[in-house]
């Protein structure tokens, strides 16, 4: 699959890059992708959510009326989760919601993603590029030179250009990272995929066995 060079202006500079069938048009696995996107936001999870117990609330552990002869139900403590204010039973605790993947799933899952976005014509690839001021003004150019404004986008560098960075910072619905840092959640989550020609030849080198 070939794909034109486009400059910041979004012209064609009239060079092609043949994108590797390894990398752009593999065999999706669904089920890879669902597990790494899975992975991702377990992990991303903060896990502080906690909520007390009928030991952790406070208040008098008095008995709070007779056990007999009320025509209601016997009662302990005001603590007790029947009532307002009482504890809450089997309320959530701290926990670590991490777990691992298989590095050859997560590898299979980023490669699916990527031939996803290949087979929909969801990829471009632009000249390299730097900003000499992060200016917002000048991404918010270069998304509509590519005519992707409004468009939920990932640019892909190889290196970490700041300025381009700072300039994409407050931009709502897109997104840079640099190859070697590209996940499948991210990658999915954008309708289209702008790669720098130097990282298209890098993420080659990304994913060899």
């Amino acid at each position: 699959m070939e794909l034109n060079v486009l400059n910041i202006k979004g012209e064609d500079t009239g060079r092609k890059i043949e994108l590797s069938d390894s990398v752009f048009a593999i065999e999706p696995n669904d089920h890879a992708i669902y597990l790494d996107v899975k992975q991702y936001l377990a992990n991303n999870r903060q896990g502080t959510h906690q909520s007390k117990e009928r030991g952790e609330v406070a208040g008098s552990t008095r008995k709070i009326k007779k056990q007999k002869g009320t025509g209601t139900a016997r009662a302990g403590s005001i603590k007790s989760p029947v009532f307002r204010g009482g504890g809450r039973v089997f309320g959530p605790k701290p926990r670590n919601y991490n777990f691992k993947l298989n590095k050859k799933l997560k590898q299979l899952a980023r490669l699916s993603a990527l031939s996803y976005k290949a087979k929909s014509e969801a990829i471009l690839i632009v000249e390299d590029f730097s900003f000499e001021a992060p200016k917002t003004k000048e991404f918010v150019t270069l998304r509509k030179n590519l005519k992707l404004d409004g468009s939920r986008t990932l640019l892909v560098t190889k290196d970490v250009e700041r300025n381009v960075v700072l300039a994409n910072r407050n931009i709502q619905r897109s997104e840079v990272s640099v190859v070697s840092d590209i996940n499948t959640y991210g990658i999915m989550k954008a309708q289209s995929v702008i790669f720098t020609e130097s990282a298209i030849q890098e993420i080659g080198n990304l994913f060899k066995a």
